[in-house]
């Protein structure tokens, strides 16, 4: 196997030194009733700092604004019961010696509930759901764009919950901006048909998460870690980009990078899988490259399936360890700063010490059940 001593190394995000390079990237588990996190999710989580992971990111949490999304069992981050649960989970963290961060998140038109003969996600216009030009999938509009105002709310909102995750005591923030979700559905042409100054060109498809961010910076101030995840593929589509080519996605991340964000979280079914074409870097690789900015990889980090069809088809990931040589190779060239090991880390909490004691054999497959074999902290101590 190949020296991962690198992965072991700090690292400055912000004002924080995260112990090493491994980080629990947020995952929806569907694991909080009524969108609050009980002390078992609570658990759960500083279970993974104890394991050794540098950063913990919980899962997408809703932001407060009537349309963010409606998975009652997905976390929300507004109302006093859900905020002190929430409050919790920094608070166990940090117990454990870790360091953690909310994945700040609306969904746009991009809901839970799905057509069960198109997969297509539903509208919900009793919702009051909002995109960026009313398109539910490219080519399909069911309703009108965002006008400037709603545009402020939302904005607001993301500023809002940046400001509550300090309140709570976490470390910093993660603005969820992939997946087909509302910002990255600024980002994709296919979703974005706006003429102002959110849409036309590829820096005027980035304004909208810069001035996300820009809210979320003013808010947190200088030296608190400002996240950004984004994603070529959609939950709509996994063949969908949102950059053609890399000067499309320089052009559209510019005016993210001016507005301070401190590093990209670059999500891909297989990390291993180049962008672009006539180059083996992948998106974090490009998005380094093209910005000077820390970036974050993750997508099947030792496992053999990517998460959509282990997680929505219910198919067990097996191990591939070979692919890890891989990735240590590509962060030895520099692709990228930090690794996320999402599933692979929820089958083993202690992945992290694992690794970095040579112990592969000691590594488990990803299987869905194990997620809820995952709340019983004691199972797993």
């Amino acid at each position: 196997m190949a020296d991962w001593s690198k992965l072991f190394t700090p690292f400055q995000l912000g004002d924080i030194t995260l112990p090493n390079r491994i980080v629990m990237p947020a995952m929806g588990l569907a694991i909080c009733e009524n969108g609050i996190p009980s002390a078992e999710v609570a658990a759960y989580y500083a279970r993974r700092a104890t394991g050794g992971a540098g950063l913990v990111m919980t899962e997408g949490v809703y932001i407060d604004h009537p349309a963010s999304g409606d998975n009652p069992m997905l976390g929300r981050f507004h109302g006093r019961d859900a905020l002190e649960g929430w409050r919790n989970v920094a608070r166990e963290v940090h117990a454990a010696g870790g360091i953690t961060m909310p994945e700040l998140w609306h969904v746009g038109l991009n809901y839970s509930t799905y057509d069960l003969v198109t997969g297509a996600p539903r509208y919900r216009p009793e919702l009051g759901q909002v995109s960026p030009s009313g398109y539910i999938e490219p080519g399909k509009k069911v309703c009108e764009g965002m006008t400037q105002a709603q545009i402020d709310e939302v904005i607001a909102a993301y500023g809002a919950g940046a400001d509550m995750a300090l309140q709570l005591g976490f470390d910093g923030v993660e603005i969820h901006g992939g997946h087909g979700y509302l910002i990255d559905q600024f980002f994709w042409s296919g979703t974005n048909h706006r003429s102002d100054r959110y849409g036309g060109s590829p820096r005027a498809r980035g304004q909208f998460a810069a001035e996300v961010v820009a809210e979320c910076r003013r808010r947190v101030g200088p030296g608190v870690p400002v996240v950004l995840r984004i994603s070529q593929w959609k939950v709509v589509d996994y063949r969908a980009r949102f950059a053609e080519s890399p000067q499309e996605l320089a052009q559209i991340l510019a005016p993210i990078v001016e507005a301070g964000v401190d590093l990209f979280d670059c999500s891909e079914r297989r990390f291993w899988e180049p962008c672009f074409e006539g180059s083996d870097l992948n998106l974090a690789g490009w998005v380094k490259k093209l910005t000077g900015k820390p970036t974050m990889t993750i997508g099947s980090i030792g496992l053999d399936c990517e998460m959509m069809s282990s997680l929505m088809e219910g198919r067990e990931a097996g191990l591939n360890l070979s692919s890890l040589d891989r990735l240590i190779e590509m962060f030895e060239r520099g692709d990228f700063d930090l690794v996320g090991v999402g599933r692979a880390m929820i089958a083993e909490p202690d992945w992290a010490k694992i690794v970095r004691q040579g112990e592969f054999q000691r590594l488990r497959p990803f299987s869905p059940s194990i997620i809820s074999d995952a709340l019983l902290p004691a199972a797993r101590a």
